[in-house]
């Protein structure tokens, strides 16, 4: 038992110092499974239900749907890629309940 308790801490020293680029809990590839959006490369934590579980997934091209905000870190669909903004109307019911879906535009171009 004194060895197992000598032992926990050098494999835990071990395992923490070697660096990993992509983690268990953030820094995570698209397809695996996730919390929160903070923990996807993309920031897109997205899930197709209420019951389904959520993956992180690429942010919303041009011309397709997308969320503006989430207050729960869980998107039903991504926010738009960088330049991209999401036309939407943003209320606070939408916010509250994730139903305010909008189309992804050029910045540059909704301007005009």
């Amino acid at each position: 038992m004194e060895k197992v308790l000598v032992l926990l801490p050098l494999a835990l020293a071990v395992a923490y110092a070697v660096p990993d680029p992509r983690g268990l809990i953030i820094n995570l590839k698209e397809g695996e499974l996730c919390l929160n959006s903070v923990q996807c490369q993309s920031k897109c934590c997205h899930r197709d239900t209420g019951l389904s579980l959520a993956r992180c997934a690429p942010k919303a091209r041009e011309s397709s749907e997308c969320s503006a905000f989430t207050l729960y870190g869980v998107y039903y669909k991504c926010p738009c890629e960088r330049g991209l903004t999401c036309e939407v109307d943003r209320t606070i019911v939408g916010s509250i309940t994730n139903t305010n879906f909008g189309v992804c535009l050029d910045a540059s171009r909704s301007r005009k």
